[in-house]
């Protein structure tokens, strides 16, 4: 069973590679002082410096052997008005934290503060994790594919990847707050990168500033259940999606309703990878009614909708097993499933359906790389605090959906609510328990109504236990800050001065991104 191939699918965010395994030495405090310079040219992060810390590998050996981190740092540009420091996280488990403070932020937060990243433990630059190939077990993978997976990473570096936990990533963050000389902090942190912003957050309330979590996961779905729950969500933004690019017509010339967008789509996706996609199409509409069938319109659109679904898959799984091939292979499809979160990606995925934005049909090497490296990562770390049981009903659908259907919409939840990412490797940590205890002003939490990736429902609980001041943001796009929302800027600088929220609810972000070819390369490998 191909698990990997699925997982690496499931992650939103790219991160990089590197060949080594970690440089251990004996723990001691900062020998030196911290020298800033330039940052490694593949993180994409122009006009910061970095440096490097030093850290425990493992906090119950504290004295024990350290690892090297990467920091990174864009200082507050009006010194005479400066605030304090925003150390921040991009998200994923995985993403490339070095360049995130050089998305598009409010003019104030670049004036008034120091804007901090630290590269979590595991990626390049900070120790990356390494682990071998474990190759295709086939059937067997449902019981020990997430052992098999873990000792593949141990070979490189015995007792490592068992450290690679939020927790330790916290811990890293207040190590580098100390090393900074920074007494108190202020924190954003997006999508995963709330939960770890909220655990930190939790273990050092005292050491807190501001607190923003931007698009925060339930912690209760840590971690078996958080991409299971996302999938209903991703076929209705998905849905939103084909209705945006049809209310674009007279741009795309794909068609006027989102059912006449999806079979366009379904054709290209189908010509790339040689059988039909398997995720359904949008509801039709009374422009989908053939002519001859308009006093029957209401009965055929509901047969229409009710068969639509059933019959992509029953073709998809025809196709697939006549010809063995498999729909992910289709660059469109596996761009379309990056940019169902994203309506920033949404002009791209639509010129790429039009055939007016051509592409490549594969990733660059590098960014390829920072793929594989962030998949290890978030598996790694997903499983080593994993607290939801596995649901063995779900076994059934893997195994089809593995080595039959390859479908990028619900395989990646599926492995993980299976068990089957995780089979026979345990937790080796529960997670902290998310709390506001002792916090200076309540956190600021951005959520918006249709977001697939952090689903707004789930999303309260977050609100709830660290007793938020939410924001409730129109729209469905996944993160909301770096998205030149007037309103969402303005709340974030208002919460930043005075830790009071202005509003409750702000309208989506505009789009503010249309990428051609080469442009797509870049951002993909800065991961945002």
């Amino acid at each position: 069973m191909e698990i990997r191939r699925l997982l690496r699918v499931g992650v939103v965010t790219l991160a990089a590679v590197s060949a080594i395994g970690p440089v251990l030495r004996p723990a001691t405090a900062q020998a030196q002082p911290i020298v800033w310079g330039p940052c490694p040219a593949i993180h994409s992060a122009t006009g910061a410096v970095c440096a490097t810390v030093r850290v425990p590998r493992d906090y119950a050996d504290p004295n024990g052997p350290t690892i090297p981190i990467t920091v990174s740092k864009m200082s507050a540009r009006d010194p005479a008005h400066r605030r304090g420091a925003l150390f921040g996280n991009p998200g994923g488990p995985g993403l490339d934290a070095v360049g995130m403070f050089t998305m598009r932020l409010p003019k104030a937060i670049r004036d008034e503060w120091d804007l901090i990243a630290v590269q979590p433990r595991g990626l390049i630059s900070s120790t990356p994790l390494k682990c071998a190939s474990i190759g295709d077990a086939g059937l067997s993978s449902i019981v020990d594919y997430g052992a098999r997976f873990r000792a593949g990473c141990e070979r490189f570096a015995p007792g490592y990847p068992t450290t690679i936990t939020t927790e330790n990533t916290a811990r890293d963050t207040d190590r580098v707050r100390s090393a900074l000389g920074y007494s108190t902090v202020s924190l954003y942190g997006a999508s995963y990168g709330a939960f770890l912003m909220a655990t930190y957050a939790s273990l050092f309330p005292g050491r807190v500033d501001r607190l923003i979590l931007d698009s925060a996961v339930d912690p209760n779905l840590i971690w078996n259940g958080a991409l299971q729950v996302q999938a209903p969500h991703y076929r209705e933004r998905f849905a939103d999606m084909m209705s945006w690019i049809a209310a674009n017509d007279h741009r795309y010339h794909l068609g006027t309703t989102a059912l006449q967008v999806y079979r366009r789509w379904s054709a290209r996706v189908t010509a790339e990878a040689g059988v039909p996609p398997s995720v359904g199409p949008p509801p039709a509409a009374v422009g989908d009614v053939p002519p001859g069938l308009k006093i029957v319109a209401q009965q055929y659109l509901s047969g229409v909708d009710r068969l639509g679904p059933a019959r992509v898959k029953f073709e998809n799984f025809v196709w697939s097993l006549a010809t063995g091939r498999s729909q992910d292979q289709s660059a469109l499809l596996l761009l379309t499933r990056l940019a169902v979160p994203s309506r920033n990606i949404w002009p791209t995925v639509a010129a790429r359906t039009a055939g007016t934005l051509v592409g490549p049909r594969s990733l660059p090497p590098s960014v390829a790389a920072r793929l594989a490296n962030a998949t290890d990562l978030q598996s790694i770390l997903m499983c080593n605090e994993n607290r939801v049981p596995a649901q063995p009903l779900d076994l059934p659908a893997i195994i089809y959906t593995t080595l039959v259907s390859r479908d990028v919409f619900d395989g990646p939840g599926l492995a993980f609510s299976s068990g089957v990412a995780c089979a026979g490797a345990a937790p080796v940590v529960r997670p902290v328990t998310i709390r506001n205890v002792g916090l200076r002003s309540a956190p600021m939490q951005l959520q918006s109504l249709g977001d697939p990736q952090t689903p707004y429902p789930q999303s309260l609980v977050m609100a709830r236990v660290m007793r938020s001041q939410l924001v409730t943001v129109g729209g469905g796009d996944h993160v909301q800050l770096g998205r030149l929302n007037p309103t969402v800027d303005a709340a974030v600088v208002a919460y930043l001065r005075s830790g009071r929220v202005p509003t409750a609810t702000a309208p989506e972000a505009p789009i503010v991104l249309n990428l051609d070819g080469s442009q797509w390369n870049s951002y993909v490998g800065r991961g945002q």
